[in-house]
Order: structure tokens, then C-alpha cells, then sequence
């Protein structure tokens, strides 16, 4: 059963990897970004374009998979769990976590685009990442786990922002020693409980 939890943690360090590197790809001076997978940088930027032109909307959600944008996503995490699917005889919690963790990945980001507030709301790291002027940061869509362990996750306006670094509602009595805990373990990076 401890793999469920481990898959959680593995998707959203994968999560972080593959937004930066994969489909935002690796700056190089004098060249275009390098991706290894080229379609998918070129789609996530064009949902770049289109989010921050739109005040963070994305109608091709609405179009579902006749939208070439979509189906390149849904494609893509279909193939990452069937790779997972793999450690099935081994890890089987640990798989079904991917599966989880796939299903909410497609249902999180789709819900903010096609719900800005709700986006704004629920997942502000993911509105920040489009928003903010620095979208080479806050790499996180469904927990900003990552962004605080590698220290990209970048707050444009506290009042907006998470109010722990799990970016899961807490009790206040929790909450308070739980930050308290983690700005001792990664000073400058963990923030004040709003």
C-alpha cells in the first residue's frame, strides 16, 4: 500500500521535470528550445499563447479531443501510465497511483482553464506559472510539492497564493507548526500562512 503515496510523490516530481524540460524545453542561446518531444513543446506553447491572451481561458478543452492540443495531452499520459503499467505485477499500488495521478492531472488543469476562478482559487501555483511574468517557473499543475523542493515555486501575489507548501487546506492548528517545520527545512523557500 505504500506505493500509492510514492506514486503521488514520483508523478508529481515527473509533473515538475517534464513541464520544465520537456514541454517548455531547454533554452539555448542562439537557438530555439530543445525538447525531446518537439510536438509537445510546440502544443504547450500555444496553450501558453492562448491562456495569456484569454485572462487564463482555454476553450480547446471544450472541444475535447477533436482538439489537437488535448488529444496530444491525453495521449501523452496514456502512454506515461502505460509505461507504469509495466511495475503492475510488482507495484501494484504504486501503479494505480499513476493512474490517479494521471486522472487528476487531466481533470485539474482542464477544470482551471475552463474555470479560471476555480483555477485561480485551487491551484494558484498554476495560475502564477501562466500569469506571472516569469513563466519559467512554478513547473507544479496539481500539488506544488516540486516547486518548493527545487525552489521555483514563485508567488506573484501572497493574498492569492497557498497557504502551506502542500497546497492542500489545513486546519490552522496543523498548518501553522506544519509551515513552521518546513521553512526550517528549506529556509527561503516555504511561506507565511495566509
Amino acid at each position: 500500500m505504500i506505493g500509492f503515496p510514492i506514486a503521488l510523490i514520483f508523478a508529481n516530481g515527473f509533473e515538475w521535470y517534464a513541464h520544465k524540460y520537456i514541454l517548455h524545453g531547454t533554452p539555448r542561446p542562439g537557438q530555439p528550445r530543445y525538447s525531446p518531444i518537439p510536438k509537445s513543446m510546440k502544443s504547450h506553447w500555444q496553450h501558453h499563447k492562448i491562456v495569456r491572451t484569454t485572462d487564463y481561458q482555454d476553450e480547446g478543452y471544450e472541444e475535447g479531443l477533436d482538439n489537437w492540443r488535448t488529444r496530444d495531452e491525453v495521449t501523452s499520459l496514456l502512454k506515461l501510465t502505460a509505461i507504469t503499467s509495466l511495475a503492475m505485477p510488482v507495484a501494484p499500488f504504486f501503479t494505480l497511483g499513476t493512474y490517479y495521478a494521471a486522472a487528476r492531472y487531466f481533470y485539474v488543469h482542464r477544470r482551471s482553464h475552463l474555470e479560471p476562478e476555480w483555477g485561480k482559487k485551487t491551484i494558484p501555483w498554476h495560475y502564477d506559472h501562466h500569469m506571472n511574468t516569469n513563466q519559467d517557473a512554478n513547473w507544479c499543475v496539481t500539488r506544488p510539492w516540486f516547486d518548493y523542493i527545487m525552489g521555483t515555486r514563485v508567488i506573484a501575489n501572497p493574498s492569492l497564493a497557498e497557504s502551506n507548501p502542500l497546497g492542500i487546506p489545513m486546519p490552522k492548528v496543523i498548518e501553522r507548526p506544519f509551515n513552521s517545520i518546513c521553512r526550517k527545512l528549506l529556509p527561503d523557500r516555504c511561506i507565511e500562512a495566509v
